[in-house]
């Protein structure tokens, strides 16, 4: 089926219409906070069951489902760095831990925003070519190889507490390579947490606090893109209903994470990625799948 375009944004969600996208609603959210690539999975389940391609517009403007829910659990944290650090500033206290902790949020954000911008045209496209599914095999099986190594090199003994403005930018640099479908927001971030030592339940919720300012910007930019493309009523019911959906399975994703890495190892998404990463390439290669 070809793919749906607004303007040149790619939109066939709408095509898909309510009760598919509230199915790819809870796959998306429940993906899109595990390190195993929401964009991945958004490409992969709709071409396993014949359907249309949702397109990058929907992954992107999905954002804001794990927005809801990474706010909701991580609500005492993002209340204690927003008051922490708004009454610090006011009170010119600027080695205060959560201005600095703000600050190095902000920071860390600015390469995702500089390559998001630099690649736009191209992720938002029409049949991007960066939504091919050998990229996207390829992509999980490069992740899954650097976050065994990660697992194994890790120390696992640093908590968020004692992260500097270095391990800032280490992880922000890393959340860039989010913006290849395939690569995972949550993979690459808790990745780099890892290589810094951090614990795994620590460096997952690291990952999520930080991330939240590039979750937002791309959520809201992706709406304005839609909205600027004139997308109908219509279009706008049917993303309102996986937005919804996708708030909820991901916030179960999040509690269920934190949970597992409090206990197990990483070892499990590895494996799951490696798999797949490998499955998709031979599928493809095969022409099992288009």
């Amino acid at each position: 089926m070809a793919d749906a375009c607004t303007q040149g944004i790619d939109t066939g969600f709408v095509a898909l219409g309510y009760g598919k996208v509230a199915f790819l609603g809870v796959i998306q959210g429940i993906t899109e906070l595990l390190p195993i690539s929401s964009t991945a999975h958004m490409r992969i389940v709709p071409a396993l069951l014949g359907w249309q391609d949702p397109g990058s517009a929907f992954s992107a403007a999905m954002q804001l489902a794990a927005l809801a829910a990474v706010i909701s659990y991580f609500w005492g944290d993002m209340r204690d760095v927003v008051v922490g650090s708004t009454t610090a500033a006011l009170r010119r206290d600027f080695d205060n831990w959560h201005f600095r902790f703000a600050v190095w949020i902000v920071l860390a954000t600015i390469p995702i925003i500089i390559a998001g911008l630099a690649l736009s045209g191209l992720l938002n496209q029409c049949g991007s070519p960066l939504r091919g599914l050998v990229v996207i095999g390829a992509s999980s099986l490069f992740m899954a190889v650097l976050l065994a190594i990660a697992e194994m090199r890790a120390r696992h003994v640093r908590t968020i507490d004692n992260v500097n403005l270095l391990d800032a930018m280490i992880v922000g640099c890393a959340q860039v390579g989010a913006l290849i479908p395939g690569v995972s927001r949550s993979g690459s971030t808790l990745t780099a947490a890892l290589f810094i030592g951090m614990k795994r339940d620590e460096a997952a919720r690291f990952s999520f606090l930080l991330g939240v300012p590039a979750i937002a910007l791309a959520g809201l930019k992706e709406f304005y893109e839609l909205w600027k493309a004139h997308l109908d009523a219509h279009g706008w019911s049917i993303l309102a209903i996986g937005l919804v959906t996708g708030s909820i399975s991901a916030f179960i994703a999040i509690w269920g994470l934190m949970r597992f890495l409090e206990r197990f190892s990483a070892w499990p998404f590895v494996i799951y990625r490696a798999t797949m990463g490998i499955l998709l390439i031979v599928a493809f290669t095969a022409g099992w799948l288009a």
